[in-house]
């Protein structure tokens, strides 16, 4: 079932409607989290993995996919992707096995559509 078109659009949309209230706080927060993943001593392609990591240890597939479609758009070859997903099931154990399944068919997506692919 593909998801790879619905999940942007559902983001964009909600994210322009989530920061169109106005809310001081809510508008620095989205901030913040755009900065964390700007190129400093570690580089971007970096981050990106770490937060694919970490969402996927948090069970948190709209982050999954975030990051899945991100790390491709940063050069990340699946093979570096597989790590991160490995680093993930062993911090995260077995309850990580279907987000993992979820992120993978998304990457497929992601591969076909040559959307994000390097």
């Amino acid at each position: 079932m593909p998801r790879l078109k619905e999940f942007r659009e559902f983001r964009e949309t909600m994210n322009e409607r989530v920061l169109a209230e106005g809310h001081k706080g809510i508008q620095r927060f989205f901030a913040l989290d755009s900065q964390a993943y700007t190129e400093g001593a570690l580089p971007s392609k970096t981050k990106e993995l770490m937060g694919l990591t970490a969402s996927m240890v948090l069970r948190c597939d709209d982050c999954i996919a975030y990051h899945v479609i991100r790390c491709r758009e940063e050069g990340c070859s699946r093979a570096e992707i597989s790590e991160a997903f490995n680093v993930a099931l062993v911090v995260g154990g077995s309850i990580v096995i279907p987000h993992l399944r979820r992120a993978v068919a998304l990457l497929d997506e992601v591969d076909v559509r040559g959307e994000g692919a390097p």
